[in-house]
């Protein structure tokens, strides 16, 4: 793997370890307060050249295709994505010192098993969060993707990045 690769990033080792690139990439290096159900926003590092990944310039949401190559009539295969997301996370000032959380958001709907929890000991103390998971799509259907505040209070957000793969596809780009 490159030395300059993040190393702890699943989808940049997986998608080294099969010889491709990343197939979709982008980041949210600008400091944002995000009120409590609040979706990250998100510039475009590397878009997804082939239509699988569609993403509107700083918004939140992304639009995943399940489309599929077929082999043969009677094989049907659904999209199968690696999703990886970190960044760093704090409370604003003017706001208490408690628990704050993001989690990744499917179709409208919060995926419990997502939910990236930290509690600060001080206001503007940023702690780093990060989550993995695959995400598989009917073949044939859509779907939304998004990462929200999941914290009763406003977050400051930093530094993220989301990267997009899917290990189904030989040329991801």
């Amino acid at each position: 793997m490159d030395a300059g690769a993040d190393q702890t990033s699943i989808a940049v080792a997986d998608a080294a370890r099969k010889g491709g690139d990343i197939m979709a990439d982008y980041s949210a290096n600008a400091l944002q307060t995000l009120q409590p159900g609040e979706d990250l926003s998100f510039v475009t590092v590397e878009p997804c050249r082939r239509g699988l990944v569609r993403h509107r310039e700083e918004t939140g949401s992304f639009l995943l295709s399940g489309w599929s190559p077929r082999f043969c009539c009677c094989c049907r295969r659904d999209a199968s994505y690696t999703v990886d997301f970190g960044a760093n996370i704090a409370v604003p000032e003017g706001e208490t010192v408690g628990e704050i959380s993001m989690a990744y958001v499917i179709d409208g709907s919060i995926v419990p098993a997502t939910e990236m929890i930290v509690t600060p000991a001080a206001v503007g103390e940023f702690f780093n969060i990060s989550r993995a998971i695959d995400v598989d799509i009917w073949n044939g259907c859509c779907e939304t993707l998004s990462i929200r505040n999941t914290s009763d209070i406003p977050i400051e957000v930093q530094n993220g990045s989301l990267k997009i793969d899917r290990a189904d596809l030989y040329v991801t780009r």
